[in-house]
Order: structure tokens, then C-alpha cells, then sequence
């Protein structure tokens, strides 16, 4: 069974810094592109970030970019989101989710809309 549990979210103040970490489990996370998706309140879930199965390939939305830095250890089979300069439009619930299938481009999976296997999430506030 697939299993994302994600944390380290938390109140944080504008300029500041945050580093997400999510624990993937059932399945082998080195086979799948993954990555960071966020749902801030009154609005649908974005992709933030993603990252290749083997390649390092990564995509951000435009955002996070300069800010964002996704990378994954596929032995204790997590994934992180380092976030820098932290601003309240990154105030949201942070996920992370898996490709549906091996060989997908983190493009592709930051923009797919039908990902269904999600964890609990964490919150990130940006508030002074």
C-alpha cells in the first residue's frame, strides 16, 4: 500500500525558512518521478516542485523558484523540500505524491490533475 507521511511544517515568519520531509513507502521510491504539491485555503492543489526517478531532473513552479530546492535519498526512500524566504503566499497544506507510472518527466507530474494516492500533509504558515 502507498504511503506518503509528510512533516515539518510549521509557523514560520516572512524571510524565514522551512524544510519538509516526506517518508514514501510501498513501493521502490527510486522508480518514479515524485514531488511537492501545496493547497492553500479557498484554492484547487498546485504543484510546487518535482523531481526525476534517477536523473536529478527537477521542475518548479515559477512561484518557488530561486527559493525551492526539492532533492530525495532513495535508501531512506524521503523526499525534502528545502524552502527559503518564505513569504504568506506559501501559506498552504504541503503534500507530496508520486508518478502514476515509471518514465514520467516532473513536468508532467507537477501539472497532472488526477493523482489520487495523497498523505496527510503539513501545514506551512507564513505569518509575522
Amino acid at each position: 500500500q502507498v504511503q506518503f507521511v509528510e512533516s515539518g511544517g510549521g509557523l514560520v515568519q516572512p524571510g524565514g525558512s522551512l524544510r519538509l520531509s516526506c517518508a514514501a513507502s510501498g513501493f521502490t521510491l527510486d522508480r518514479y518521478a515524485i514531488g511537492w504539491f501545496r493547497q492553500a485555503p479557498g484554492k484547487e492543489r498546485e504543484g510546487v516542485s518535482c523531481i526525476s526517478s534517477s536523473d536529478g531532473d527537477t521542475y518548479y513552479a515559477d512561484s518557488v523558484k530561486g527559493r525551492f530546492t526539492i532533492s530525495r535519498d532513495n535508501a531512506k526512500n524521503t523526499v525534502y523540500l528545502q524552502m527559503n524566504s518564505l513569504n504568506p503566499e506559501d501559506t498552504a497544506v504541503y503534500y507530496c505524491a508520486k508518478a502514476p507510472g515509471s518514465g514520467w518527466y516532473p513536468s508532467s507530474l507537477c501539472t497532472y490533475r488526477y493523482l489520487e494516492v495523497w498523505g496527510q500533509g503539513t501545514l506551512v504558515t507564513v505569518s509575522s
